[in-house]
């Protein structure tokens, strides 16, 4: 199971930090978790610099696929040198975006008719790409999920996991990360949000 997490300059830490995190958490000897970036290095919106572990040539090979957010979202949708080089196939790929992230989903006609989520700031700009924003965590439609606000990181994460058909092991990741004495009712809403779009009926 390949898994990249598309992230760019000016990329939100929290989006591609915590689901890399959760993910490489559950150390699943099959799954192959990479930070995918367009260039060898990135650095964040706050000034973390991380080292792309694949370029985004590569993601066509993803079996699930993240696509972060951050600040220059904008400026990265209208490169088409950058655009062009993500290759996105949701009839074989799972494929989650966050906040952001959205908005790049939306310049590859992935969400054609499907409604989306994604945070505060961005929600103008994906409405004016055509898409309906709705005001919920997590949204998702067979291969394909959106996320709205950092925090739902968690959730999309989860989702990803669950998608890939381990339920459990999603539960087991929202339970370890959750904040102490709170962990039965965080893994509670996390799933009342997540379970709705694991069914055969998205």
């Amino acid at each position: 199971m390949k898994i990249s997490i598309l992230t760019f300059e000016g990329f939100n830490e929290i989006d591609s930090l915590v689901a890399f995190r959760m993910l490489k958490w559950l150390r699943k000897s099959d799954w192959d978790i990479k930070i995918c970036c367009p260039s060898a290095e990135v650095t964040s919106m706050g000034g973390l610099t991380i080292r792309a572990q694949e370029m985004l040539e590569e993601v066509h090979k993803a079996d699930a696929v993240i696509v972060g957010s951050g600040s220059m979202t904008r400026d990265i949708i209208n490169d088409e040198s950058i655009m062009r080089r993500i290759q996105l196939n949701p009839k074989r790929q799972i494929i989650g975006a966050q906040c952001s992230g959205t908005l790049i989903l939306a310049k590859l006609g992935i969400l054609d008719g499907i409604p989306a989520c994604t945070d505060s700031m961005t929600k103008p700009w994906v409405q004016e790409a055509g898409i309906e924003v709705l005001n919920q965590p997590l949204f998702a439609k067979g291969n394909i999920a959106t996320a709205g606000g950092c925090l739902a990181s968690s959730y999309l994460a989860a989702w990803v996991i669950g998608k890939i058909g381990d339920l459990d092991a999603a539960k087991k990741a929202l339970h370890y990360f959750a904040p102490m004495g709170e962990k039965d009712d965080f893994v509670e809403r996390a799933m009342k949000n997540i379970s709705p779009y694991l069914s055969c009926r998205n």
